[in-house]
């Protein structure tokens, strides 16, 4: 049989029920506070936005006044007449060429007199223009050349507003913008033609800075730059370039071979200085010596090839047997056999001899 157990009471008999009443009242504060306490939070976060915002508005006005203030104390002041102003002092025979040159062409919509004029490239001039007292300087404006004032980084900005596209962007961290080198000391922009760009004067202008090439020039073994049949940037980019020593082409080889073609190649037997660089040989500045060599031959042949088991030295008259001087030991000594020194298409070329 089983025993059945006792159902346990739904409320503890310890405990006493809550009349309606008074449940209906606790549940009211509860949800009175609760509503304050949404409200005040609600009402603390609109005071927080609100002080936030004035402040970003005040500190907004604020950077707007400065930029403001910046801009009217640094704005730049042209003068009402440009040239014409400028014209009024700087009337020089110098200065006037400037309108024999292409910059002076106002007619052109690309030139700087088509803009602000002299001031397109010297800059704001009406501080510059304005009185002064008696004794007082003026306020400088650009200057170019190497007796300028002005920063080289700074002169060059003001020729680079137009002239990107021509020199191109890798001047900047080329060997002569790394070296402070000013557009203006190389051109010279109040002359109706810049001598930089005839072949005849080119050379005098680089030789003003590269004086061992200008001396290397006038030695009697040279190419014709002196004579104006070649001019510097014949072989070099003075702006840029990726090659070593501002070369227009990647490699020497490749720049010599460009006037050069019957040296090009290729050949079924090379003579390996001629095809790895042409300046193991020769000098191409200018030389002492034939065909621009840094030496004459033997001297120069030896410097590579040894002297064992040929008869490769450097002879004199009183070396040779019975004092007999010989054509092919003397004069232009290895080349004589050796006639093809750049190599040899010949099928029994292996010597370079034919």
């Amino acid at each position: 049989m089983k025993m059945r157990m006792p159902e346990e009471p739904l409320i503890n008999s310890s405990c006493r029920r809550m009349p309606a009443s008074m449940k209906s009242g606790a549940l009211d504060t509860g949800i009175r506070r609760y509503d304050e306490k949404r409200i005040h939070q609600r009402f603390c976060s609109l005071i927080y936005a609100v002080c936030l915002s004035v402040l970003l508005v005040l500190i907004t006005d604020a950077i707007q006044a400065a930029e403001h203030d910046d801009a009217d104390t640094t704005a730049p002041v042209y003068t009402k007449k440009g040239a014409d102003t400028c014209l009024a002092c700087h009337n020089d025979e110098k200065m006037l060429l400037i309108f024999r040159t292409p910059h002076g062409q106002g007619a052109d919509p690309n030139t700087p007199f088509a803009h602000r004029q002299c001031e397109s490239c010297h800059g704001a001039g009406g501080e510059h223009a304005g009185r002064r007292n008696v004794g007082a300087g003026h306020e400088p404006v650009i200057r170019f050349g190497g007796d300028s004032d002005t920063p080289i980084k700074e002169q060059n900005a003001s020729c680079m507003n137009c002239h990107t596209r021509d020199v191109g962007m890798p001047w900047t961290g080329s060997v002569h913008e790394r070296n402070d080198i000013a557009c203006a000391d190389c051109h010279s922009l109040h002359k109706p033609v810049d001598p930089v760009s005839l072949l005849t004067e080119q050379a005098e202008v680089c030789f003003n800075c590269h004086k061992k090439q200008r001396a290397d020039s006038l030695k009697p073994y040279a190419h014709p730059v002196r004579f104006g049949v070649m001019a510097c940037t014949s072989c070099h980019n003075p702006h840029h370039s990726t090659a070593d020593a501002l070369l227009k082409k990647n490699t020497l080889n490749e720049l010599c071979w460009s006037c050069h073609t019957d040296l090009r190649g290729p050949y079924l037997f090379e003579h390996a200085p001629a095809s790895e660089d042409c300046s193991l040989c020769h000098y191409p500045h200018g030389s002492i010596h034939p065909a621009m060599l840094a030496r004459r031959p033997p001297l120069l042949c030896q410097s590579c090839h040894s002297q064992a088991g040929h008869p490769s030295l450097s002879l004199t008259r009183n070396g040779l047997p019975g004092n007999n001087p010989s054509a092919f030991l003397l004069g232009r000594s290895c080349v004589n056999c050796h006639s093809q020194i750049h190599g040899s298409n010949h099928p029994s070329g292996v010597k370079l001899m034919r």
